[in-house]
C-alpha cells in the first residue's frame, strides 16, 4: 500500500511539472503584448520597452518560468497587471467563493447520483431504468449555461425564490453570497450527475449479475443488504474516477455558471483576466486548476484502493 501511494505521489508530482510547462508555454504564446495591452496604442515605444524591461518580459523564457515556479512554490504568484495586488491572495478569494459553489455542487450531484444509479440499475429494463436514464440523457446533451439560463427564468422571474445575480463583490462573506448558491450549484449539479448515474448503473448492473451477488441471494440476504454490504463498494470502484474527473471539472465548468449569475468566483476572475491579458492571474488560476484535477485523480485512486483488497495486496502477492 505505502509502495502504491509513493508511486502514485510521484506519479502526480510529474504531471504537476509538466503541466506548469505547458501553462507557462501557452499564456507566453499568446498574441500581443501585454505591455502594449496595458499602456494602450498610443504609448511611445521607448515606455513600452521601458515596461517590458519593468515586467521582466525582455528576459529569456527559461529564466521567466523558473521564477515564476520557485515564487508559486512559496505561495507567490506575482502581482496582478490590472490591479497591482497579489496573485495569491486574489486567487485564493475568489476560488474561497467557489467553493461554496462546489461544496454544494458535489453534495447534491454525487449523493443523487449515486442514489439514481443504484436505482436505475437495480430496476434494469423496466420504467424507473427508463425514466431514468432518459433524464440523465437529456442532461447530458445540454449545456450548463443552458440549464442555468432555464433555473434563473423559473426560480429567479417566474417564482422570485432566489437572485438571478449576485450584486456582491469578491470580499463578500459566506452568509452574503449562501441565497446566491443554490441556482447555481443545481446547474451544474445536474450535467454533473448525468455522467456519474450512467456510469453507477452500468456498475450495479454489472455487480449483482457476479456470482458473489447470487450466492448471497441464495443465503437469503435482503436486496438492501446487499446492495449496501456486497454491491455497493464494487460498484463504487469504477465510479471513483467518474466522479474524480467531473469534481476536477467544476474548476473551469464554473466559469460559464459564474458568468451568467455574476458571481464573484474563479470563473469570473479567469474570464475578466483573460479579457484584460492580465497574464500572471492567468497563469495561477491554470496552476491552480491542474492542482485541482491531479489531487481529485490521486483521491480517486488512493479510494480505489481502500475498497478494492486487491489493489492493497497486490504487491505482497508477486
Amino acid at each position: 500500500m505505502l509502495s502504491f501511494t509513493l508511486r502514485r505521489l510521484a506519479s502526480a508530482v510529474g504531471t504537476l511539472f509538466l503541466s506548469s510547462v505547458l501553462v507557462f508555454l501557452a499564456v507566453q504564446a499568446l498574441p500581443g503584448d501585454v505591455a502594449t495591452q496595458i499602456l494602450g496604442k498610443d504609448a511611445t515605444p521607448d515606455a513600452v520597452a521601458a515596461l517590458r524591461e519593468q515586467l521582466g518580459l525582455d528576459r529569456p523564457a527559461w529564466e521567466r518560468y523558473f521564477d515564476w515556479i520557485k515564487g508559486a512554490l512559496h505561495g507567490d504568484f506575482g502581482t496582478s497587471l490590472v490591479s497591482g495586488k497579489g496573485v495569491g491572495g486574489q486567487v485564493a478569494l475568489y476560488l474561497g467563493n467557489s467553493a461554496l459553489i462546489a461544496v454544494v455542487t458535489v453534495l447534491f450531484a454525487v449523493t443523487g447520483s449515486l442514489v439514481l444509479g443504484v436505482v436505475a440499475g437495480l430496476y434494469r429494463d423496466r420504467w424507473p431504468d427508463h425514466l431514468i436514464s432518459t433524464v440523465t440523457l437529456v442532461a447530458m446533451s445540454v449545456p450548463e449555461f443552458v440549464v442555468a439560463t432555464v433555473l434563473v427564468l423559473c426560480f429567479s422571474v417566474a417564482l422570485p425564490w432566489f437572485p438571478a445575480v449576485v450584486l456582491y463583490g469578491p470580499e463578500a462573506s459566506a452568509g452574503q453570497l449562501l441565497p446566491a448558491v443554490w441556482l447555481p450549484a443545481f446547474a451544474l449539479a445536474v450535467v454533473m450527475a448525468a455522467y456519474i448515474v450512467r456510469m453507477a448503473r452500468t456498475s450495479v448492473i454489472d455487480v449483482m449479475a457476479g456470482e458473489y451477488v447470487i450466492t448471497a441471494r441464495l443465503k437469503g440476504l435482503s436486496t438492501w443488504r446487499i446492495v449496501t454490504r456486497h454491491a455497493l463498494p464494487s460498484a463504487l470502484l469504477p465510479t471513483l474516477h467518474v466522479i474524480a474527473l467531473n469534481v476536477a471539472w467544476l474548476a473551469g465548468g464554473v466559469a460559464v455558471v459564474e458568468n451568467v449569475f455574476n458571481y464573484p468566483g474563479i470563473g469570473k476572475l479567469m474570464l475578466s483576466s483573460v479579457q484584460n491579458r492580465d497574464l500572471p492571474v492567468i497563469q495561477a488560476i491554470a496552476l491552480v486548476s491542474a492542482v485541482i484535477y491531479v489531487v481529485c485523480n490521486l483521491a480517486a485512486d488512493l479510494g480505489a484502493m481502500a475498497l478494492n483488497p486487491r489493489l492493497r495486496t497486490r504487491g505482497r502477492t508477486r
